[in-house]
């Protein structure tokens, strides 16, 4: 760790003493909570590419920006922009979020199911505090993840999803997160927590849309608690704009016989990374992962995983898919904790990369770290460009070189978008994908 890693803290330090003078009266867990995070923060800084967890990805782009905190800047963001944030016909509670913030104006009206409480992380706060105690920051871990502690010193507002026991939501609950462009870059740090009762299911989405021009920073953590039996679809999907700033880091603790299913797709952003951590912790819990990142320009996307069977009789299963072109740079690293007493588990890990261009570029490193004895346990990882075989095959059918180029692209990214449960987020990204490939009008009749 530089010095200068933690001399930029310095601003948040200030910013943070300001913040509890002019702060209304809050819970002591929660004064505490603040200030531990504040205090991990403070003495680790921000990370650098020394650290091994890092090593491809240097945030000094982001930690050496002055970025104003998002509830000292008001936009004017109407209903009209969010036309172009819907996905398909797909049926959905919204909650809007601009930058970082919760606006009830541009959100569904409020959620009235008696089975499950659906609101603002700040109405929570202020309303009914002591009901997030024992909640809140109970399954994220601060010491190994700056940007999850400075998430907790600042988390004033995101979305509380509780859903009681045996309770189904009956249609997805879209968090649309916006970032707008404005004449100074901010800073927002949401926080959405998400606990599901015995035996309840639900569909959330966590929708990242940056507006042309914006140049904000966004540092967002997601806490999932799935009790028995219960089953949580998640969706993450990423549309930053070019200049945009994306650190998000999602924590689940998955219980008996309980299912966590992720959907991580990304799509924009200057500098991107995504931390997904899921605890298996009792038999019979299960996590499905799958990941597509496109990326061209200058972008570069990092996704980092970790499953951690802690439990015997738990199963995983985790499939990453990177399409890089231009200059951008995408990293994958996956790893797969098996404890000493998680006997009979099996896990299985993926990473597949297709690289379009000679100056595109992918570092991949899965991992499995098992002291167990009784496990079915696999890794592997590909990086390459088209096969040449399967373009003869197209181009002996008549088809045009570029459209068999698409044709393949399109076929190696739809591999993880078939697996999503949601038909309408399934036609909308193929239709996103379809119009970013060249030829995109012929490719249409093919697909």
């Amino acid at each position: 760790m530089s010095s200068s890693a933690v001399g930029w803290t310095q601003p948040y330090r200030q910013r943070f003493a300001a913040l509890e003078r002019e702060s209304p009266a809050q819970p002591q867990w929660l004064s505490a909570q603040r200030e531990e995070a504040l205090a991990h923060f403070s003495a680790h800084g921000f990370p650098d590419p020394r650290d091994e967890e890092w090593r491809y990805t240097n945030v000094r782009p982001i930690a050496r920006q002055a970025f104003r905190p998002a509830r000292e800047v008001e936009s004017a963001l109407g209903a009209a922009a969010l036309t172009d944030t819907r996905i398909g016909e797909l049926a959905l509670v919204d909650l809007v979020f601009v930058n970082g913030c919760f606006r009830p104006e541009l959100s569904s009206p409020p959620f009235n199911d008696s089975g499950a409480r659906v609101s603002s992380l700040a109405s929570v706060l202020t309303g009914d505090p002591e009901s997030l105690r024992g909640l809140l920051g109970e399954f994220v871990s601060y010491t190994d993840n700056p940007f999850a502690a400075l998430n907790g010193a600042f988390v004033d507002d995101g979305a509380v999803i509780d859903v009681e026991a045996n309770t189904e939501l009956p249609v997805p609950i879209r968090l649309l997160l916006i970032s707008t462009a404005e004449s100074e870059s901010v800073v927002s740090h949401p926080r959405i927590l998400i606990r599901l009762g015995r035996h309840a299911r639900a569909t959330v989405l966590e929708h990242f849309v940056g507006l042309e021009g914006a140049r904000n920073f966004c540092n967002s953590v997601t806490e999932v608690c799935l009790e028995e039996g219960a089953h949580l679809e998640h969706y993450r999907l990423q549309q930053e704009s070019g200049q945009g700033f994306l650190v998000a880091s999602l924590h689940a603790a998955v219980k008996r016989d309980a299912c966590f299913m992720s959907h991580n797709v990304n799509l924009g952003g200057r500098l991107v990374r995504h931390d997904l951590n899921v605890h298996l912790d009792e038999p019979g819990a299960c996590a499905d992962l799958n990941g597509l990142l496109l990326a061209g320009g200058r972008q570069h996307v990092d996704n980092h995983t970790r499953i951690h069977h802690a439990a015997p009789h738990t199963t995983s299963q985790e499939s990453y898919k990177s399409v890089l072109d231009g200059h951008a740079r995408g990293v994958f690293k996956g790893r797969v904790l098996v404890e000493r007493d998680a006997q009979k588990i099996e896990a299985h890990q993926s990473s597949g990369n297709l690289l379009l261009s000679d100056t595109a570029e992918v570092d991949t490193k899965p991992e499995l770290e098992i002291y167990a004895d009784d496990v079915i346990c696999s890794h592997g990882a590909t990086v390459g460009q088209l096969d040449e075989s399967s373009l003869f095959y197209l181009r002996s059918r008549a088809i045009d070189e570029q459209t068999a180029r698409s044709l393949l692209t399109f076929a190696f990214a739809d591999e993880v978008i078939s697996r999503m449960g949601q038909g309408a987020v399934r036609g909308w990204l193929e239709e996103i994908i379809v119009g970013r490939l060249p030829d995109s009008e012929t490719l249409k009749g093919f697909v």
